[in-house]
């Protein structure tokens, strides 16, 4: 029988967690200028505090999930706090940019080995009649690092300092450490003389490198670019090489036959479709709200807070709802709700109300909160309990390349849109609010068709009851 105290003290250190890696994310983003000039470099060289941070987590989600499986995930997520904590306080102490960047990749080794295996630890903690719940809760505190992260970052940044936005990790990282020491039981499904699988490893990591570092890039440095027709290059076949080289060694990085289950394979993949559609939202709205209705930035943030907080209410109470009914209808309407929201943004112009987009993007809270924790819930349920981590890893990695992916084709759509609409000008910034609201419009719809096709694999893969 599980411990009631104990599993809930677990959901707490592990949402901690999950809380300090979505707010450090937020707060990094919003700090690019004042880092331009509190080290005297250029915008270029500070976006990599963000991209160094978000390719090594990537790359490495998968590595450390399977790390988790073979020597144990409480192991490997208490080594994960402590390696984050002491990276964010030396990335306090940072005295130059190069120096900042090089302490955030091992903030990123980090929290990797937080996220992959997060999510497994929970599904050993709780019964499997309260899962639901618990993975709905994990979604509170996402939401909960949303809303803060701007809102902390933004008065950290004004009256302390650069250096505080990494300093306020060490009190919860010390606590989380506590926390999952105390009250995370310890594995006992590890399995003696296990080999880890260096090849698959190098070779995965190398194809989600390339093909990030492309998403990334691709916008700035042009689709045409010898560099990003390399890294595609690289992606595609050190993809096939993993693949080929998984199918014939004994003890792979990934067993491919997991993908067999189609509850397993078709939720991850109606998670990634689905953030492919939302990263349009995350990256025109607030560039909407700043051209389109001239707001300051702490204006946009306040705003955008809409989604976020709706999410954070949605979230348990589907988890919960799921343990008690399935998983099919309720992602299935979440989706279906995610592109309303969508198709009814699209429909904010020069002249709109702000509360007819505020009440949009409240229902795409909704709908993200019906749709993430039964679907997160059932690639769970269904990953072998010798692989919890790996499916711990790879809802991260759906994630992350679905957002990324989401984002290049978000900014290329309604580029091409304001040029299509207003003619040749540059920057596109610079086009008249009425043409980038235009611009936008078809942009969301095309997120709302993006949405809908999340459906069919969320329908056919959901679990009933």
């Amino acid at each position: 029988m599980v411990d009631d105290t104990r599993k809930w003290w677990a959901l707490t250190a592990i949402g901690s967690g999950v809380l300090l890696s979505t707010i450090d994310g937020s707060i990094v983003n919003i700090a690019l200028n004042t880092l331009v000039t509190a080290f005297e470099t250029n915008l270029n060289s500070a976006e990599w505090v963000v991209l160094a941070y978000l390719l090594t987590l990537t790359c490495l989600l998968l590595l450390m999930g399977r790390l988790g499986d073979m020597f144990g995930k409480r192991r490997v997520y208490v080594a994960g706090f402590v390696i984050f904590t002491l990276a964010s306080a030396l990335c306090g102490l940072a005295p130059n940019i190069a120096l900042l960047i090089a302490f955030r990749v091992i903030q990123a080794i980090g929290a990797a080995m937080i996220q992959a295996v997060g999510p497994a630890l929970l599904v050993t903690a709780f019964p499997p009649n309260q899962r639901g719940l618990a993975m709905g809760s994990v979604g509170s505190f996402v939401a909960l690092g949303i809303l803060l992260g701007p809102a902390l970052g933004g008065l950290l940044l004004r009256y302390v300092g650069w250096e505080s936005i990494f300093y306020v990790n060490v009190p919860v990282g010390i606590v989380g450490t506590w926390l999952a020491l105390r009250y995370i039981a310890p594995d006992t499904q590890t399995k003696p003389g296990q080999v880890f699988d260096v090849a698959g490893a190098l070779l995965l990591m190398a194809s989600i490198f390339g093909l990030l570092l492309a998403l990334t890039e691709g916008p700035i440095w042009g689709w045409g670019d010898g560099r990003i027709l390399a890294l595609l290059a690289l992606c595609v076949l050190a993809g096939v090489a993993f693949v080929f080289w998984e199918n014939r060694v004994s003890q792979p990085m990934i067993n491919l036959r997991i993908f067999r289950t189609p509850a397993f394979s078709l939720n991850l993949l109606a998670g990634f479709i689905l953030f492919i559609g939302m990263s349009f939202n995350l990256l025109l709205t607030p560039l909407f709200l700043q051209l389109v209705y001239q707001l300051e930035l702490q204006q946009t943030g306040f705003f955008l807070m809409a989604m976020p907080l709706t999410l954070s209410l949605v979230s348990p109470l589907s988890g919960r709802l799921s343990d008690q009914v399935g998983s099919r209808a309720l992602t299935v309407s979440g989706l279906i709700t995610i592109a309303l929201g969508l198709w009814g943004i699209s429909f904010t112009g020069v002249e709109t109300p702000m509360l007819q987009l505020i009440g949009f993007l409240m229902l795409m809270g909704v709908g993200i909160g019906l749709f993430q924790s039964p679907n997160n819930s059932t690639v769970m349920g269904h990953a072998p309990p010798e692989a919890l981590g790996v499916a711990g890893g790879l809802l991260a990695v759906m994630r992350t390349l679905g957002q990324t992916a989401g984002i290049a084709v978000a900014g290329a759509v309604w580029a091409s849109q304001v040029l299509a609409i207003g003619g040749p000008i540059e920057p596109i910034t610079a086009a008249s609010p009425q043409v980038l609201a235009e611009a936008f419009a078809v942009a969301m719809r095309i997120a709302a068709g993006v949405a809908l096709l999340a459906v069919l694999p969320s329908l056919v893969g959901g679990r009933k009851g």
